[in-house]
C-alpha cells in the first residue's frame, strides 16, 4: 500500500514540475512570417465592430489571451494597461477574451476602470487562441514591426518582465 502512495505521489510531483515548467517558460521565436497565423482570427471590438489584426501590422504588439475565470489573467490586465501607458504609441497592447459575453468582459474591464486604457477584442470562436497554438493560460505574444513573434510567454508575468520584452520588439 505505502508503495503505491509513493508512486501515485510520485507522478503527480512529476505532472506539476512539467506543467510549471511549460506554463512559466518564454519561448523565443524569432521566425519570419509568424504573424500571417493569426491574422485571420474573426474577432470583435467591445463596440461590436469585426477587427482583423491584420490592421496593426507594421506595430509593435503584445497581444493577450485572457478571460475573466482566469486568476493569473485577471492579475494581469491592470499591468497590460499601465504597459500600453507608458510606452504610449511605441506599441498597441491587445487584449483578446476568450469566448465570454461582451456583458461578462466588458463588466470585468469596467469593475477594474481599464476598458479605455488598450484595446479590447472579443473572440467568440477562440480562433487567435487555437492560432497560435495556445495550451495554458495566460499566453502572451509580443510580435515586433516586421511581423516577427519575438516572444511567445505562456503563463502569467509581473510588469517588469512585460517592460523587458517589449525592449525586445522596439528596439
Amino acid at each position: 500500500m505505502n508503495r503505491y502512495l509513493i508512486i501515485v505521489i510520485g507522478i503527480i510531483v512529476i505532472v506539476g514540475v512539467l506543467y510549471f515548467v511549460i506554463t512559466t517558460r518564454d519561448t523565443d521565436t524569432g521566425s519570419r512570417g509568424d504573424f500571417d497565423r493569426f491574422t485571420s482570427a474573426s474577432l470583435t471590438s467591445y463596440e461590436g465592430d469585426d477587427v482583423s489584426l491584420e490592421e496593426f501590422r507594421g506595430t509593435p504588439l503584445i497581444i493577450n489571451s485572457w478571460a475573466v475565470w482566469c486568476p493569473f489573467c485577471v492579475k494581469e490586465l491592470s499591468d497590460f494597461a499601465e504597459l500600453q501607458k507608458e510606452f504610449g504609441g511605441q506599441i498597441t497592447v491587445i487584449a483578446i477574451d476568450r469566448q465570454e459575453p461582451l456583458a461578462k468582459a466588458k463588466g470585468f474591464t469596467d469593475e477594474l476602470g481599464i476598458t479605455d486604457d488598450m484595446l479590447f477584442l472579443l473572440d467568440p470562436s477562440d480562433s487567435f487562441y487555437k492560432s497560435i497554438g495556445g495550451f495554458s493560460m495566460p499566453e502572451t505574444i509580443f510580435v515586433n514591426s516586421a511581423g516577427q513573434i519575438v516572444v511567445h510567454k505562456r503563463g502569467p508575468m509581473e510588469l517588469e518582465e512585460m517592460r523587458e520584452h517589449v525592449n525586445k520588439i522596439i528596439e
